[in-house]
């Protein structure tokens, strides 16, 4: 909320941060996910043991590794 306070995010994009936060997180392998400034978009690739999610960037074949509070589950289109 700070960023959007700032000027730094824009008031949608905030809205679907705290929304997304505040939804509990069960990714699945294939989920599709963005970072939470959704600046970023891909797919979980696996899940590890200590809780960690290694996704894949869209138009990459290189995996990166967060924890799942970063991400947040893509909302399908309608």
């Amino acid at each position: 909320m700070a960023h959007y306070i700032a000027g730094v995010l824009d008031r949608e994009a905030m809205v679907e941060i705290v929304e997304g936060l505040s939804e509990t997180a069960s990714f699945k392998i294939g989920d599709r996910i963005k970072t939470l400034r959704g600046l970023a978009h891909g797919f979980i690739v696996r899940l590890l043991d200590d809780g960690r999610v290694v996704w894949r960037l869209d138009g990459s074949k290189s995996e990166l590794m967060a924890l799942p509070e970063s991400l947040v589950p893509e909302k399908k289109k309608r």
